[in-house]
């Protein structure tokens, strides 16, 4: 029988690559690699092929024959690759099948000043960025349908909450240009993380350069980068493109999330201000009368999911040494790449059900109406216009509160006489009172920079617009 040791041993092998290692680590990465990395390889290949014969290394004829050796290998049906353990990994089995059409030999001056270091580095690079132009593009177009609705309902008045009570009457316009600007800072992020990415690692090549005489600049130009990570050490170390992706990422997902919720619980049929439009809900199996607004739930979810990809990738990378390292590449690199085509699929989703949404205005103004949330404006008015001082104002405008509340009275119940007898020294004028009680008078006296008052908002949307 032997022992433990020499029965696995038997079924492992005793060379490299052993069984488990295989099973475990080899062939995952093989296909990860191939479903990321593929166009990103070979654009790299054709593009320091072209600096190599540019700068005189090989000759132009050579660089012919090695670019037409490495477009028919790009051109096979890359699906159809399968992993074998003649190959570490798809850049030697890529290597092999290139040096089967050209000769090893010429397949071997491909690789003159290039490392799979640089190479690796800069195919991370060229991923990522294509990930984060399409989150830009689609957050872009969820904020275009953001504002499109905000258009609509400048003047539709609803209750703004803080500690999840209602506190005071504002619009959905209002609102919505809120997290519009919310979105337009993570934008911004995004594109500021994307100069950190889109630079060019290439030249760098294991960590020092090269004694070529190659064009660093001349392949980040090929490749579309912005520019050279200038020292070559840190080309190769360096993580914070990554660690800045995920923040991003993070940052984006978290936001997102928090108004997401808040889309949720307005479609409550308890609260009711916001129909989901057909295409994005589905009926219950058992209960007819069911809406699911199951479009914004998935959201919800997948923002969460694809918020815990990025911070795996910054927790991947704590406390990792300052060099070339296997933590930052091939096993965290997916989780990069799935956290960011899960935010995608938010922007895309949520588009789709802010763009065809509808809002209940009538239901929204009469919750503007309730909970007392104008007594504010009580409280400025006494200081304003009868001359009370605001601390007094504040404090009668708070016994007129709570007096309503024994009766269990709204604001708009209680007649000016009433309010008066509470108020004892101030008597209010009817038309005051009813100014207090209106939240339409609420919203259009709050005409300050930024206010809910629908010009100040239609003015916030034509900036931004």
């Amino acid at each position: 029988m032997g022992t433990i040791k020499e029965q696995f041993v038997l079924v492992e092998g005793e060379k490299f690559p052993g069984k488990t290692y295989v099973e475990e680590l080899l062939r995952p990465v093989f296909y990860d690699q191939k479903e990321n990395l593929f166009e990103s390889m070979f654009m790299i290949h054709k593009a320091h092929t072209k600096m190599l014969a540019e700068q005189g290394i090989i000759s132009q004829e050579e660089s012919e024959r090695i670019l037409d050796g490495v477009r028919q290998v790009e051109s096979m049906e890359h699906r159809t690759i399968e992993y074998s353990t003649e190959y570490e990994d798809l850049f030697f089995l890529v290597e092999s099948q290139i040096g089967e059409i050209i000769g090893e030999e010429l397949a071997g001056k491909m690789h003159i000043a290039k490392s799979r270091n640089d190479m690796g580095e800069a195919m991370y690079r060229i991923v990522i960025r294509n990930y984060m132009n399409q989150a830009i593009e689609n957050a872009e177009k969820l904020g275009e349908a953001i504002l499109y609705q905000a258009e609509q309902h400048v003047k539709s008045i609803m209750p703004a909450h803080t500690h999840t009570q209602p506190a005071q009457p504002t619009t959905f316009g209002h609102y919505l240009v809120a997290i519009y600007d919310n979105l337009q800072r993570d934008i911004h992020r995004l594109k500021e993380s994307y100069k950190t990415v889109n630079k060019s690692p290439m030249g760098a090549a294991a960590i020092t350069t090269s004694g070529f005489p190659i064009s660093r600049e001349r392949v980040a130009e090929i490749l579309e980068f912005d520019g050279l990570v200038e020292n070559s050490y840190d080309a190769i170390a360096t993580g914070d493109y990554l660690i800045e992706a995920a923040q991003t990422l993070v940052s984006l997902m978290t936001n997102m999330g928090r108004w997401i919720q808040e889309f949720l619980r307005m479609t409550s049929k308890e609260v009711g201000l916001v129909k989901v439009s057909d295409p994005y809900v589905q009926i219950s199996s058992i209960m007819p009368q069911k809406r699911n607004p199951v479009s914004i739930e998935h959201s919800r979810a997948i923002a969460s999911s694809a918020a815990a990809e990025g911070l795996a990738v910054i927790h991947m990378i704590h406390n990792t040494p300052y060099g070339d390292i296997n933590d930052t590449e091939d096993d965290l690199q997916p989780h990069l790449y799935g956290g960011y085509q899960k935010a995608i699929r938010v922007l895309r989703l949520m588009r789709a059900v802010i763009l065809t949404m509808d809002f209940n205005k009538e239901r929204a103004a009469q919750q503007a109406r309730e909970n007392m949330i104008t007594i504010t404006e009580l409280a400025d008015v006494l200081a304003r216009d009868y001359g009370v001082s605001f601390r007094k104002a504040h404090s009668k405008a708070s016994f007129i509160a709570k007096k309503a509340a024994s009766k269990h009275k709204e604001l708009y119940d209680i007649p000016v006489d009433l309010v008066n007898q509470w108020l004892g020294d101030v008597q209010l004028s009817s038309e005051d009172w009813q100014a207090v009680v209106d939240p339409k008078c609420f919203v259009e006296r709050r005409k300050v920079t930024g206010g809910p008052n629908p010009d100040v908002v239609k003015d916030m949307i034509r900036k931004r617009k």
